[in-house]
């Protein structure tokens, strides 16, 4: 589908960085003669977390299980610290490539205690320099009291520690997680994803992860791939897939919000329910189509002394913030998040203001994405 866009949106992931270590360059991958991944290209700098994020199903799994040698590629070429690992009719065994894996049921061997886990990958090297970096990671994680345990007598966020750790005790070069906490609830899942970004960081770990939770993918990556159908539908940044969605494929994946209506006039002005929008950066739209214009919860602004008035048609309470369904006068829906002290009944009509930092639209007619 056409997508319509305030500014370009963002780095194609067919642009490699060089130097790069990880390249994925046009893979597909088939199970069965049945394609499950199409045309996928990205490349990740040192030291750097992205992210493959999508609902189930959309190949990003089978996309890391390549990178991780488990897979076979059909087409393209998977390329490690410059050098081919993943070729059609060829590929790496994964115990040559030098990467930490990370698995949803974080796979501990549950005879062995936390420290033994730890130090499995460590064979060759000394006793000494073994315990030194077990002592190291243990002490990273805050499991040093936990050393003895063995994996049934620890928390899910324990696990999922020393589960990292025994990742990183080999220092490698990659870590690949798939969904890395699925199993833990969200409090949980919260704290230990910004936890992990700053271990990574501190240990300077290019790392590439896959998950369907966008607040993970948010807090962790410093880009993500949004991927639908084993195709990237866009690869950016956290702000532009939410300001600058691609595609309503993106739109719809990423956040909330809702379609309104419009014309565009030109001059980067379009024409809504609510009146003329226009921002600093214009759309490029031509003068006279008609297209969806998209507006997040947080381009509409609630002002009680604007004459621009809307019903309150369900309120849903987020603690500091209520988010309000809206239904403008000529029938459009639209989102507000406000502060939980304006709190309104339903049926009440509220002063609202529509004030978009960007317009993001896309042609009516098409009707789904591409």
């Amino acid at each position: 589908m056409e997508s319509i866009t305030s500014s370009p949106a963002g780095p194609t992931p067919e642009t490699f960085t060089a130097p790069s270590l990880l390249e994925v360059r046009r893979v597909s991958l088939a199970y069965d003669g049945h394609r499950v991944v199409h045309d996928v290209s990205f490349s990740v700098s040192p030291g750097r977390m992205v992210c493959l994020l999508g609902p189930s199903g959309c190949g990003k799994t089978t996309m890391l299980r390549a990178i991780a040698g488990f897979e076979p590629v059909e087409q393209g070429e998977i390329m490690l610290a410059g050098r081919s690992a993943s070729r059609p009719g060829w590929t790496l065994p994964p115990e040559k490539r030098g990467i930490g894996m990370v698995f949803q049921d974080y796979g501990l061997f549950p005879h062995l205690n936390v420290a033994d886990n730890v130090t499995f990958g460590l064979r060759g090297v000394s006793r000494d320099e073994r315990e030194r970096r077990l002592t190291e990671l243990l002490e990273t994680m805050g499991l040093m009291a936990a050393r003895r345990r063995l994996p049934h007598e620890l928390s899910g966020g324990q696990q999922q520690r020393v589960a990292l750790a025994r990742a990183l005790a080999p220092r490698p070069a990659l870590i690949l997680m798939d969904e890395p906490f699925s199993s833990l609830d969200v409090e949980l899942r919260e704290r230990l994803s910004q936890e992990l970004r700053e271990l990574l960081q501190r240990h300077n770990v290019t790392a590439v992860m896959v998950t369907h939770h966008q607040n993970e993918a948010f807090a962790m990556a410093d880009e993500i791939g949004v991927m639908s159908d084993g195709h990237i539908r866009q690869w950016d940044n956290a702000y532009n897939l939410y300001h600058r969605p691609a595609s309503r494929f993106v739109a719809d994946f990423i956040g909330e919000g809702a379609l309104l209506p419009g014309a565009v006039l030109g001059d980067g002005r379009v024409e809504i329910e609510t009146g003329v929008i226009t921002t600093g950066h214009a759309p490029a739209c031509r003068a006279g189509r008609i297209v969806d214009v998209l507006l997040r919860p947080d381009d509409v602004v609630h002002d009680d002394g604007s004459d621009l008035k809307a019903e309150v048609t369900h309120k849903a309470f987020r603690g500091a913030e209520i988010l309000y369904t809206l239904r403008l006068a000529r029938g459009g829906r639209v989102l507000a998040l406000v502060a939980s002290h304006h709190n309104h009944a339903i049926g009440e009509k509220i002063g609202i203001r529509i004030l978009p930092d960007d317009i993001v639209c896309f042609p009516r007619e098409t009707g789904a994405e591409a």
